[in-house]
């Protein structure tokens, strides 16, 4: 089953997808377990197309490798290093108490993006074996990345617990097939569903109860298997929510998915408490400085997902840009720019609030146009586009430099979002390729 051919839909692409932050990268990698690389992203290819987009202007260049799905996870993948240069820099100005470096800080961080990207990955791959059948291409591609961040999280306990990577690598793998019969029951609906739908929610419950198990052993007891168990099964309950929500086409799919990602960085919290302190980890993975940086992971990873979501929402659902599902998700895109502009305000002052949102929402503008370019191949207005994003680059450094008195250098600033540009347009290129077929 193909993608429909909306080709108007293209010209919300990039506003759906931007998955931006005007600090994104840093020359220091964290500490913790970095994320792995989906087997597709592993070698940076172009396209026809970014030649493209390449020569017309001389500057920026779009990198991707033609697999949406493993583009989007790069582009998510800027956002834990955004996440630690923008904490450090607001703390250094701001006073915060903390150290946002730590080691512990690190591993909360960690745990945030891979956590809450678990849940958007899963709802991802749902949609996708929803739309084009468990046994398409795309479906594959889209369980390759969330194996992929599969993966990440065990090594993230391998790190901690190395003998235990393997047992915790199966088990999560299970999890997921489970949820899998679950997504199976909650489309088919009827008895046959209702029964798949029990299965997959009793080997959850017992997986949830193992969890605890293992938790509370690779700990030394400072995890309680109890707690383990019951936070698992807000997880299990909420991304269950959201999965039927999503089979029956309702609006309302998207808050449930966000909140299922919330309550995952809530598990990311309570999970490096308990291992920071078994462990003997430096640092205070609960200071304000280290809560600033988990913060700020969590708002910038929802704003990747919420975005990839909201695209493929455009292209598959019933209505595409004017129907309900897909005003429902840019909706949700959107109350996470505002989410973002405020926590720049609760440092910065309301006036700046208002400037950052302002620049936020015209650099969306930009990538919007961009889109539009690549998909009708137009190239003035690609042309046009990049260089009004080259723009963006030196005002969002200059006023992030303004208002953390330095100690986020513009020039850095505007060098680390020349990665985050090329990156996300490679994303949008692919994006253009996998939903819009050539005429």
């Amino acid at each position: 089953m193909r993608l429909p051919t909306r080709t108007a839909a293209a010209t919300s692409l990039a506003a759906v997808l931007i998955a931006g932050l005007a600090a994104c990268g840093s020359s220091k990698s964290d500490t913790a377990v970095a994320p792995a690389t989906d087997t597709a992203a592993s070698t940076t290819t172009e396209h026809s197309g970014m030649d493209m987009n390449a020569a017309v202007t001389g500057a920026l260049k779009a990198q991707g490798t033609g697999n949406p799905f493993a583009d989007v996870r790069t582009a998510a993948g800027h956002m834990p290093m955004s996440a630690q240069v923008m904490a450090a820099g607001i703390a250094k100005a701001a006073k915060i108490a903390g150290n946002s470096d730590s080691k512990a800080a690190d591993l909360r961080s960690q745990l945030t993006y891979l956590l809450t990207e678990h849940v958007y990955l899963a709802g991802v791959a749902v949609a996708t074996a929803y739309h084009a059948g468990l046994d398409s291409e795309a479906f594959k591609l889209a369980a390759a990345s969330l194996d992929t961040n599969s993966v990440d999280v065990s090594k993230v306990v391998g790190s901690v617990a190395p003998d235990e990577e393997k047992g915790f690598l199966e088990a999560w793998r299970a999890h997921i097939g489970d949820f899998v019969t679950y997504a199976k029951g909650a489309k088919t609906g009827g008895a046959d569903g209702a029964e798949l739908k029990k299965t997959a929610v009793a080997n959850l419950t017992a997986y949830a109860k193992s969890q605890g198990v293992f938790f509370q052993k690779i700990s030394g007891g400072t995890l309680k298997a109890s707690v383990i168990q019951k936070d698992l099964m807000g997880h299990i309950t909420s991304l269950a929510a959201a999965v039927d929500s999503l089979a029956a086409g309702k609006a309302d799919t998207y808050t449930k998915l966000d909140m299922a990602a919330m309550h995952m960085a809530g598990s990311a919290d309570v999970l490096a408490t308990g291992i920071s302190k078994a462990a003997k980890i430096s640092g205070n993975p609960n200071d304000p400085a280290s809560t600033l940086r988990a913060n700020l992971t969590r708002m910038f990873n929802d704003h990747v997902y919420r975005a990839g979501i909201a695209v493929f929402t455009a292209y598959t659902a019933e209505g595409g840009l004017t129907g309900d599902a897909f005003k429902a998700a840019a909706a949700a895109l959107d109350e996470n720019s505002v989410e973002i502009s405020k926590a720049v305000g609760s440092v910065a002052g309301a006036k700046n609030e208002k400037v950052f949102l302002e620049q936020w929402r015209s650099h969306i503008g930009d990538f919007v146009n961009y889109a539009k370019g690549d998909a009708t191949g137009d190239t003035a207005l690609v042309t046009t586009s990049l260089s009004n994003l080259d723009a963006y680059r030196g005002a969002a450094g200059a006023f992030f430099d303004k208002i953390t008195g330095g100690a986020l250098p513009a020039a850095a600033i505007a060098a680390d979002l020349k990665g985050h540009i090329e990156t996300l347009a490679g994303a949008i290129d692919s994006l253009k390729a996998a939903l819009i077929p050539a005429s």
